[in-house]
């Protein structure tokens, strides 16, 4: 598991308690404060996940990574020339 991951884990289960408090006290920003915590220990761990994958994918294939970028370079920079040519 990654570092990334297992932190979190960690924000995850730590929101779901703040949640729970700020629930069982009637506070609502404590409420809304441990959602947030929530969601960004998900945002982390999917974000360590995708990480992850593309290693993965990038470890396996090599060559259809590098065709991938070169392709997204390809498209960015026609659409940068593009947008630079409508403001003259």
């Amino acid at each position: 598991m990654d570092t990334n991951s297992a932190e979190g884990k960690v924000k995850e289960v730590a929101g779901k308690v703040q949640s729970a408090v700020g629930e069982a006290l009637g506070d609502t920003s404590e409420q809304m404060a441990g959602k947030a915590r929530e969601l960004s220990g998900k945002a982390q761990q999917l974000c360590a996940n995708t990480t992850s994958l593309v290693r993965d994918a990038t470890a396996e294939n090599p060559f259809t990574t590098l065709a991938v970028v070169a392709l997204a370079g390809f498209v960015m920079g026609a659409l940068w020339s593009r947008g630079a040519r409508d403001y003259d």
